[in-house]
């Protein structure tokens, strides 16, 4: 399974665990709110960004009034803060390594850039990285559209299961213990999910995303100082997404 799989794993395990906690319905609302400015309105059949963000809150059992506000927000109404979408890069240096060493795409949504630079920065210090200039690292990843479906949700025989998935149009697909992590075009992400879906399919999540080129090997001691700092970025309240080159194992 590589690493990318896993950590898009990581992160639907820890997004539904952490779904009680108000921080998460937070990024939840600040997404919903950005889809709706920048996507086109807040109709989700209209605004596939908005859909997309308003699936993966229904996932988490955001409640139906919060995803509304958040959708009038959007529109203007209820005022509220400005949120911008940024993304920030970093590096963090690795022994087992040679070169720059691990590259860290953040997807970031935030009323207040300062505090999310600050934040950003402290996390990737206390673990010896750095922030660096944009275009540092992000031309080591491409952006593509993901989508997850589970095997439990999908009871069909490996071959069926995956020729829906290739027939759908996909562009590559991982398998891992639970499910396929299918990667799409961006601009072929809702093809391709409806194929699914009209296929028979149940649609776990998706999303546009971040894929990186190649995928890093590294030692048991980095891979724990790695998955220190990503714990350490995914608590910061204005950090909605990150991406990593590094094969976790």
């Amino acid at each position: 399974m590589s690493g990318h799989s896993k950590w898009a794993t990581t992160k639907r395990q820890k997004f539904a665990t952490d779904a009680k906690r108000s921080a998460v319905f937070t990024k939840l609302a600040n997404m919903i709110t950005v889809a709706v400015r920048t996507g086109g309105g807040g109709d989700p059949e209209m605004n596939f960004k908005l859909r997309l963000a308003v699936d993966k809150a229904r996932s988490a059992s955001m409640p139906k009034e919060n995803i509304e506000r958040s959708i009038k927000r959007g529109l203007g109404e209820g005022g509220g803060a400005n949120i911008e979408e940024i993304i920030y890069e970093g590096l963090l240096p690795l022994s087992s390594v040679s070169g720059a060493g691990a590259a860290f795409v953040l997807e970031t949504l935030t009323d207040n850039r300062n505090r999310a630079i600050s934040d950003i920065r402290v996390a990737f210090t206390k673990y010896g990285g750095r922030m660096v200039n944009s275009g540092s690292v992000l031309y080591l990843f491409d952006q593509v559209g993901e989508i997850y479906v589970l095997k439990s949700s999908n009871q069909l025989p490996k071959d069926e299961l995956e020729l829906i998935i290739i027939d759908s149009g996909a562009e590559d697909y991982q398998e891992d213990d639970e499910g396929y992590l299918v990667y799409t075009h961006v601009s072929d992400l809702q093809k391709t999910r409806l194929c699914m879906e009209q296929a028979g399919l149940k649609v776990e999540a998706a999303e546009i995303s971040y894929k990186p080129k190649m995928e890093i090997q590294v030692s048991a001691d980095d891979q724990l100082k790695i998955e220190k700092l990503m714990e350490a970025l995914d608590d910061i309240g204005d950090v909605n997404q990150m991406h990593t080159n590094i094969l976790l194992k």
